[in-house]
């Protein structure tokens, strides 16, 4: 990867992925301590904000 903007995208999508996959598929599973739908969302959240930071950095970069 060349910029930095680029990981920024590419590892907020796949965070942004596994949250989706996990607040999907887990939704009857039973965990003591965590609700893996929860986690999924928390990782959604986290992944979406960091593909909209790559976004601002990829726009912010000079030409």
């Amino acid at each position: 990867m060349r910029f930095l903007s680029e990981r920024h995208l590419w590892e907020g999508g796949a965070t942004f992925l596994v949250g989706l996959a996990l607040w999907w598929f887990t939704g009857d599973v039973d965990v003591p301590v965590v609700t893996p739908t929860k986690v999924g969302v928390a990782l959604m959240c986290f992944g979406g904000a960091q593909t909209a930071w790559g976004v601002y950095r990829s726009a912010r970069r000079p030409a």
